[in-house]
């Protein structure tokens, strides 16, 4: 009688190069492609259905260890299990286990992915890669989720907390963040260890004993008319884009994103969308003479930035202002200081109401009783209040010339 199993011998796998399926019996057979590559196959019948199971390259698996899991799958299917099933569902629970274990910066990555569109500016998913790279990475980011515990965020905040205050405090609600996002997210259980209320207020000293807040550097408002004579004998584009936002009371990132599109040159108004101001709110800003004569020097470059940067497709950089500032020698200055001045300005030399004031600097009412008074925006009011600021820009006044300006009724 024929040999049945075993038929197989290991000098005959080693040297057959004859493509073809080769019995060794129950089922095990030795296939030989065209490209002369050897592996191993275990040949069933199940539900009236041939099955074929990969048992691995002859290179790697031996006829004897070839034997032994054709065995394993015969006994499977003994017990009424389909070997490929179980394989195939074997591998999905590790793929299913590996997408569980994110790491940090996996996380990281895909919160700032998610909430990016819902960001007004698009600035600020930079600073939350930049803050979370620099910061967190380091000690964490390479971590599973899941193992991030308090003494971890502790090794992250502890370093900067008392030498770089703003920052770790962004720094610490920004892991706040990513962490509540993987606990949603299925990726971590378990209380979030960035919390700070009944935390991590426990462990670090508060904000406010650790650093006084520091406001910006502002330029008193008598040396307003001096400094912009300075200012208007400097040359380029950064130099214009500071004039402009002085005479407008704006906020950095709000000059440097004006689009054309948002200027009405005849009706010396500027609209800012509501997704490019702080406060989410459209903000009218009118415009007096010397910022529309900025404006028409500016209009035949074109583009659609109103102050294009090096690239016309490019607005202009953030830092640009501040480094004419440094240019000037007046380092002592920030560009969001100027906002102070023409505040204080105001409040001391004007009779203009605290809430127009306000409202030009698009300031958000915290209080309810006067938001219900400022239902309109005071427009009319405050294209006067914004010609005599400018006026107050182009005199260059001794201490003894500053006297309130009488606006009875403005």
């Amino acid at each position: 009688m024929a040999k049945q199993i075993n038929k197989l011998t290991p000098e005959f796998v080693a040297t057959v190069d004859k493509p073809g399926m080769y019995p060794d019996g129950l089922g095990l057979y030795l296939q030989v492609s065209v490209w002369n590559t050897k592996s191993w196959l275990f040949r069933y019948q199940r539900f009236n259905k041939l099955r074929s199971l990969g048992l691995g390259a002859c290179h790697t698996i031996t006829l004897l260890e070839a034997r032994k899991r054709a065995k394993q799958a015969r006994q499977m299917l003994l017990d009424g299990v389909d070997p490929i099933d179980s394989k195939h569902e074997k591998r999905q629970k590790e793929m299913a286990e590996q997408a569980r274990v994110m790491t940090f910066d996996q996380c990281a990555t895909a919160y700032i992915e998610a909430k990016k569109p819902g960001w007004k500016n698009a600035k600020h998913a930079e600073q939350w890669t930049n803050t979370i790279s620099t910061y967190a990475s380091p000690t964490i980011g390479k971590l599973p989720v899941a193992d991030v515990d308090t003494a971890l965020v502790m090794k992250v905040l502890q370093p900067i907390w008392a030498t770089k205050t703003e920052t770790a405090t962004r720094l610490r609600s920004r892991i706040e963040s990513i962490l509540g996002w993987a606990t949603v997210s299925g990726y971590r259980t378990g209380e979030n260890p960035a919390r700070w209320r009944d935390h991590l207020d426990n462990l670090l000293a508060k904000r406010s004993k650790v650093k006084k807040v520091e406001h910006h550097p502002a330029l008193p408002y008598a040396e307003m008319g001096g400094f912009m004579a300075d200012l208007r004998k400097q040359k380029g584009m950064a130099a214009l884009a500071l004039e402009y936002t002085i005479l407008t009371a704006t906020r950095t990132g709000e000059v440097i994103g004006a689009r054309w599109d948002e200027i009405d040159l005849a009706g010396k108004t500027w609209t800012i969308p509501p997704e490019r101001m702080k406060a989410e709110k459209e903000h009218r800003v009118p415009l007096c003479n010397h910022a529309i004569e900025i404006l028409k020097e500016l209009q035949p470059l074109g583009g659609e930035y109103v102050f294009p940067g090096l690239k016309a497709d490019k607005p202009l950089s953030n830092m640009a202002m501040l480094a004419l500032l440094k240019r000037m020698e007046r380092g002592d200055l920030t560009v969001h200081g100027f906002r102070s001045t023409f505040r204080d300005w105001a409040a001391e030399q004007t009779a203009y109401p605290h809430e127009m004031a306000e409202m030009a600097l698009a300031h958000a009412v915290s209080n309810k009783t006067e938001a219900a008074y400022r239902r309109g925006d005071l427009f009319k009011k405050r294209i006067r209040m914004m010609n005599d600021w400018q006026k107050h820009c182009d005199t260059i006044a001794s201490k003894a010339d500053v006297t309130p300006i009488n606006r009875k009724g403005a």
